[in-house]
C-alpha cells in the first residue's frame, strides 16, 4: 500500500465469505465517522463503498449493514443503568463485494470480483477521484476543436445531476451517452418530485453555454399535465423550443411565444395520416364483421381522393354495384332519389354523376322517370373479378369517411350480405359521436383549412423532429418539442400520442444514414396510455411504445417514461429500459412490479425507496455502474407541478380576491 492509503485506513477485513466481508473499524471510530487526511468521511452509511487492496487492485464492496458490539469493561454505570461507551466499542460494517478497482488511475472500474481480500486486510475509505472510476465519468467533460473559428471547445461526456447524500459534497453524474442513448425510467410516487428530475436532467443538458451546445439533440415532450412549458422558459438562445398546445375548445384564443427562441401554435393532426389499425382501435371496429367494411370504407375514401384516370373503370363498378343497390332495395322513391343526391355529391366520376342521373331520378306521382334508362347505365359500369382499393393515406375530408362507410354497407348488401349494416351499426354510432365530440376536433381539421407543410406526412412529422429544410439539407430549428395535451381527456391523449410516436417512429426507420438523428419521446404520466391492461377506451396506445421499447434504439428513437404507477405500465416498455430514477415509491404493488422487473438490484437498495425524502431518488442503471443515492438539483425555473401551499391559501383575510382565472367555454355564453 501508499502511504497515502495506510493514512485511509478504516479498519481490518475478519470475515470474507463469497457474497459477504465483515470489517470491523478501529478504536475511537465514534459515531462510524473517520476523519481522514483530507476531510471527515461517513464510512457507515448504507449504500457507500469501502475499497481493500489485494495485489494491484481494489476490491469494492458495497455497505449493506452496521452493527456495534459491546467489548468487556466498555459499559460504565450510570446511576441505575450501564451505558455504552461508543468510543471504545466493537463497530463492524458488512459489506457485499460488487468490482475490482485497479489501483493505478488509469484503469477502469469492473463489474464482479475475482480476487477477495485477506484476513485482516485493511479497509480503506473511497476517495472522490475512484468514486469517479467507480461510476465511470473521471473525465466528465472533453475539448475538441471548435467547430466554428479557431481554439477549442467543450463537449460533455457526463453530467452533473444532484448531490449525494452518501458521500459529502460528490456530484452524482450520469454518462450521456448511456443515459440518452438508452430507454430510461423515473418513477414515485405523486409529489415525489418526477417532473422536476425531467426537468433538471434536460436542463442539464441544454444549459451548457460552451462552443458545443446540444444543438442536435431532439426532445419531444407528451405533457399530459401542462406543466413543462415554463421549466424550458430560461434556456439559451441557441436552444428552440417548440410549445404545440392540444385545445379542446376552438374559440381559444391563440398562444403567444415567450421568447424570439419559442413557437406556439395548434396541435392539429390530419385523419388521414393514421394507419388502418389505429382507424380500428379508434372506431372500435370488431375483427369478423367491422374491420373489412371498415377497410373497404377507407380504401374507397383513397381511391375517390385519386385523380388517376386508371382507376377510372373501378369507381365505375363500385359505383354502379352501389346504385343498383338502391334501386333495387324497399325504401321508397323519393328516398333512393336522396340516397342516390347525396351519394353522387360525395363520390362521383365523369360517366356517374348527378348531372348525368339529374333526368332519370326525377320523382313524379312517386315514380321516377326512367328507371329502365338509369339501370342500363349502371349495368354498362360493372366489371368482372375485381379488387378493392387499399388506404394509402391520401387526403381527404372526415365526414367523407361515412359516406365511405355507407358506400361500403352498400357493395356488401349488392353482394348478398343483407345483414352487414345491422353489424356494423355501432361502429357507425361510434364514428358520429367522434364527429361530433369538440376533443376530436384537433383530428378533423378539413384538409383545405391546413397549411401545406401540414398536409405532408413528411413536413409534419419533420416539424415534430425540430427540423426545417434548407434547399435539400436539414437544419436543427427546435430542440425541444412540447405537445400539451393537459385539456384531453385519457382517450384523445392515447390516439394523439400512439399516432405521433408511430409517425417519428416510421420516419426514422426510413431516414438514411441510420441512427443519425436521435430522439428522445418524454412520455409524462405514462401510466395513462402505455398501460398493461388496454383502456379501451380508443386506441391500445401502449402497442406502438412496446414496438418503440424493442426496436427503437437501432434507429436512434429512446423512451423516457415518467410514471407514478409502475405496476400499471406495461411490462415490455419497462423491462427495455436501461437506466432508472425511483423516488419515493410505497404501494406494495409497485414495489413488486419494480422488483420483478429489475431483478439486478438487491433488496437492500429496494428497501430503501419507501422512505426517500422529496426530491431525493435512488439512480441505477448502464449510465452510472452502481446504484446510489442522490439528492436532486433545483431545478429553475420549475415546472407546474408544485404542491399547493395549504396554510398560505387558506388562511386568508375577509376581503382577499382569488388569483383564479378560468378559460372561456361555449357552455358560458
Amino acid at each position: 500500500m501508499t502511504t497515502d492509503d495506510r493514512r485511509r485506513a478504516i479498519g481490518k477485513v475478519v470475515s470474507v465469505a463469497a457474497d459477504r466481508l465483515v470489517v470491523e473499524l478501529h478504536a475511537g471510530t465514534a459515531n462510524f465517522t473517520v476523519v481522514g487526511f483530507d476531510d471527515v468521511h461517513y464510512v457507515a452509511r448504507l449504500g457507500s463503498f469501502v475499497v481493500m487492496p489485494v495485489q494491484s487492485e481494489y476490491v469494492v464492496a458495497e455497505v449493506v449493514g452496521l452493527r456495534e458490539k459491546e467489548a468487556p469493561g466498555t459499559r460504565k454505570m450510570a446511576n441505575e443503568g450501564g451505558e455504552l461507551d461508543k468510543a471504545s466499542s466493537a463497530k463492524y460494517l458488512d459489506l457485499v463485494p460488487v468490482g475490482m478497482l485497479p489501483q493505478q488511475r488509469d484503469g477502469p472500474f469492473r463489474f464482479g470480483v475475482s480476487l477477495f481480500p485477506s484476513l485482516y486486510a485493511d479497509a480503506l475509505y473511497v476517495l472522490d477521484e475512484e468514486l469517479d472510476r467507480i461510476f465511470e465519468v473521471e473525465n466528465a467533460r472533453e475539448i475538441v476543436p471548435a467547430p466554428l473559428g479557431d481554439g477549442n471547445a467543450t463537449r460533455y461526456k457526463a453530467l452533473s445531476i444532484g448531490t449525494s447524500v452518501i458521500f459529502k459534497d460528490y456530484d452524482v453524474k450520469v454518462r450521456v451517452d448511456e443515459f440518452f442513448g438508452g430507454h430510461a425510467a423515473v418513477l414515485g410516487n405523486t409529489g415525489s418530485g418526477k417532473s422536476c428530475t425531467v426537468a433538471t436532467l434536460l436542463q442539464s443538458l441544454l444549459e451548457k453555454r460552451d462552443e458545443y451546445y446540444a444543438r442536435g439533440a431532439t426532445f419531444f415532450l407528451l405533457d399530459v399535465n401542462g406543466e413543462y412549458r415554463s421549466a424550458f422558459s430560461n434556456l439559451p438562445e441557441d436552444i428552440g423550443r417548440q410549445y404545440i398546445k392540444l385545445e379542446v375548445n376552438p374559440h381559444s384564443p391563440p398562444t403567444l411565444p415567450h421568447d424570439s427562441s419559442e413557437t406556439t401554435s395548434v396541435f392539429r393532426l390530419p385523419h388521414w395520416f393514421m394507419s388502418v389499425e389505429e382507424w380500428e382501435l379508434l372506431l372500435r371496429a370488431s375483427e369478423r364483421t367491422q374491420q373489412p367494411v371498415l377497410r373497404t370504407a377507407l380504401g374507397l375514401s383513397t381511391l375517390f381522393s385519386s385523380d388517376d384516370a386508371t382507376f377510372d373503370g373501378l369507381k365505375n363498378h363500385i359505383l354502379a354495384s352501389c346504385l343498383i343497390q338502391i334501386m333495387q332495395s324497399d325504401a321508397s322513391t323519393p328516398s333512393k332519389k336522396d340516397r342516390i343526391t347525396a351519394l353522387l355529391s360525395t363520390f362521383h366520376t365523369g360517366e356517374l354523376n348527378i348531372d348525368a342521373v339529374q333526368s332519370m331520378i326525377q320523382v313524379k306521382f312517386g315514380e321516377m322517370n326512367d328507371p329502365q334508362g338509369l339501370g342500363e347505365l349502371l349495368n354498362n359500369q360493372l366489371v368482372e373479378d375485381v379488387s378493392m382499393p387499399r388506404y394509402a393515406n391520401r387526403e381527404f375530408a372526415f365526414n367523407d369517411l361515412e359516406y365511405a362507410l355507407d358506400l361500403a354497407l352498400l357493395y356488401e348488401e349488392a353482394h348478398g350480405n343483407r345483414q352487414i349494416r345491422d353489424y356494423c351499426s355501432q361502429m357507425i354510432t361510434r364514428f358520429k359521436w367522434i364527429r361530433e365530440r369538440e376533443e376530436f376536433a384537433f383530428l378533423r381539421v378539413p384538409p383545405e383549412d391546413l397549411e401545406d407543410s401540414e398536409r405532408n406526412v413528411a413536413q409534419f412529422v419533420e416539424r415534430c423532429l425540430g427540423l426545417s429544410r434548407d434547399d435539400s439539407a436539414f437544419m436543427k430549428s427546435s430542440q425541444v418539442i412540447v405537445l400539451d395535451m393537459n385539456e384531453a381527456a385519457d382517450e384523445v391523449v392515447e390516439v394523439a400520442s400512439a399516432v405521433i410516436a408511430r409517425l417519428i417512429f416510421d420516419r426514422l426507420r426510413k431516414a438514411e444514414p441510420r441512427n443519425r438523428q436521435p430522439v428522445n419521446l418524454v412520455l409524462e404520466e405514462a401510466h395513462r396510455y402505455v398501460a398493461e391492461k388496454p383502456s379501451g377506451y380508443a386506441i391500445d396506445a401502449s402497442r406502438i411504445f412496446q414496438r418503440i421499447a424493442k426496436e427503437g434504439r437501432k434507429y436512434g428513437m429512446f423512451l423516457m417514461v415518467a410514471s407514478q404507477r409502475p405496476s400499471e405500465l406495461s411490462k415490455t416498455v419497462l423491462s427495455q429500459c436501461s437506466n432508472f430514477i425511483v423516488h419515493r415509491i410505497q404501494n406494495p404493488d409497485d414495489l413488486s412490479h419494480l422488483r420483478q422487473m429489475t431483478p439486478f438490484i438487491s433488496e437492500s437498495v429496494m428497501k430503501r425507496l419507501p422512505s426517500l425524502p422529496k426530491q431525493h431518488a435512488l439512480i441505477f442503471g448502464n449510465a452510472v455502474n452502481l446504484p446510489t443515492t442522490f439528492k436532486v438539483r433545483n431545478v429553475i425555473p420549475r415546472p407546474l407541478s408544485d404542491d399547493a401551499a395549504i396554510r398560505e391559501l387558506w388562511f386568508l383575510p375577509s376581503n382577499h380576491h382569488s388569483e383564479l382565472r378560468f378559460p372561456t367555454t361555449n357552455q358560458d355564453n
